[in-house]
């Protein structure tokens, strides 16, 4: 129960961007207008992800969750509602508001996982479950965004997403499990999440990571065509795919060396689609057998947050997986669309490829024990 209920409340998160982007764009007419709406989102949910983490370890998850998820939701209902030739600051305003309040359901869920499995390999097991029912959430939740927009309006949309979004986080936030959940009772001396050396490392890894997605999502809209759409579908369901197989066989990889393994299976399944995209069924195997990686990558950066991040943080090491994963999209995206300009539109994946290369470097440093507790 309260794993499904956790993934009927991360759906909503899925649609915020392209929800916004479409209705936005309605509203004022212009993609720039639109592009910079959901640019504040990023942007704000890369900075409000890690505070509210960190003050998810220092109060606990239930006033936290539910705080956000009526702040978050009363802020989509208000765009919603908002007339055709608003101006762009108000529309602004309330997208950066749902930015930093989303809430951090993903990274309460990976916090409570030790807590509901106990062992190492059932724990790997259910963060690779996790990912693979992440990566469920992209697929479905864009789709059925645009679909709803499209028969009731995107405000409408917008609207039951943040419907959703308060019911289904607030179930989660008063299950037993999320209100018996108590912070660690450790003293901090570095402060935060990153005062750990390999937590840096491990989110190193993922703006890496985050740069592949990015770059891979440009090359392929610059290079297939109208079977852009399919191929990034594929995409999904391999990671997805993957999630699964990974969750069967263990949960991914159990350390440093495993983990650079993976993420040059990664980089090569990604490599191969520059010569792949010449061919509509080579480019569609090829990129459903690379995203296969992605999932399992996931759940191994998942697993080793709570030996790599100091005592007390661990919602918040979490909350910065995912910030990194973000700034590295957003920065693999621009960088694959000015060599999409400047060279050939296949570039993006040479790019996708070197950056998970570059990281697989750093991950080898990352071990399987838990860092030491700080006095």
């Amino acid at each position: 129960m309260l794993f499904s209920t956790s993934i009927v409340a991360r759906l909503p998160l899925a649609t915020f961007s392209i929800g916004l982007l479409v209705h936005i764009e309605q509203l004022t007419g212009s993609y720039a207008a639109a592009g910079a709406a959901t640019g504040a989102l990023a942007v704000a949910q890369g900075v409000g992800g890690p505070l509210l983490g960190r003050l998810v370890d220092r109060r606990g998850q239930t006033a936290v969750l539910l705080g956000s998820a009526i702040l978050t939701g009363f802020a989509l209902v208000a765009v919603a509602r908002m007339p055709p030739g608003t101006p762009l600051p108000l529309l602004l305003a309330p997208a950066t508001v749902i930015g930093f309040a989303t809430p951090p359901i993903g990274a309460c869920l990976r916090t409570l996982i030790p807590t509901i499995h106990h062992g190492q390999d059932r724990q790997r097991r259910a963060y690779a479950v996790d990912a693979a029912a992440t990566e469920l959430t992209w697929v479905c939740g864009p789709p059925l965004a645009l679909a709803l927009g499209a028969l009731a309006g995107t405000g409408s949309a917008l609207t039951a997403a943040g419907v959703v979004l308060i019911a289904a986080t607030t179930l989660f936030a008063l299950s037993s499990a999320s209100r018996a959940w108590r912070p660690a009772r450790t003293r901090r001396t570095g402060g935060n999440a990153l005062a750990s050396p390999a937590m840096r490392t491990l989110v190193t890894v993922m703006i890496g990571v985050g740069v592949l997605f990015g770059a891979t999502e440009v090359a392929v809209a610059a290079s297939a065509g109208p079977a852009a759409g399919l191929l990034l579908g594929l995409w999904g369901v391999g990671s997805l795919a993957g999630g699964v197989v990974a969750a069967r066989l263990g949960g991914g990889a159990t350390g440093g060396r495993s983990f650079a393994v993976l993420l040059t299976a990664l980089a090569a399944g990604h490599l191969l689609l520059a010569p792949a995209s010449a061919s509509e069924v080579a480019a569609a195997v090829t990129i459903t057998v690379a995203g296969s990686m992605i999932a399992p990558i996931l759940a191994t950066a998942y697993a080793m947050v709570d030996r790599c991040a100091p005592p007390g943080t661990t919602t918040e090491a979490f909350s910065w997986l995912a910030t990194a994963t973000a700034v590295g999209t957003a920065a693999g995206a621009s960088t694959a669309g000015a060599l999409a300009e400047l060279t050939s539109p296949t570039s993006g994946f040479l790019l996708a490829g070197a950056a998970a290369l570059t990281v697989a470097l750093p991950a080898l440093s990352l071990v399987t024990a838990r860092v030491p507790a700080r006095a």
